[in-house]
């Protein structure tokens, strides 16, 4: 398996996945809030690629 370098990456995609980074855990206790007040499917779902994403990011997945 290919490892994911983002240091290959063009400059201003290396920015966007830093943006993306640090975004990421506010957006997912935002929706963390959310589900747990309003519970919905799409709710879920959100909440879950979002935590996805971030433990994607902790774990230097991507």
């Amino acid at each position: 398996m290919a490892r994911f370098y983002r240091y290959r990456l063009p400059p201003w995609a290396r920015r966007c996945i830093i943006v993306i980074e640090k975004i990421t855990l506010p957006i997912l206790v935002f929706q963390l809030i959310r589900t747990l007040l309003f519970p919905t499917s799409l709710d879920v779902f959100l909440t879950g690629f979002f935590a996805g994403l971030f433990f994607a990011f902790y774990f230097e997945w991507i």
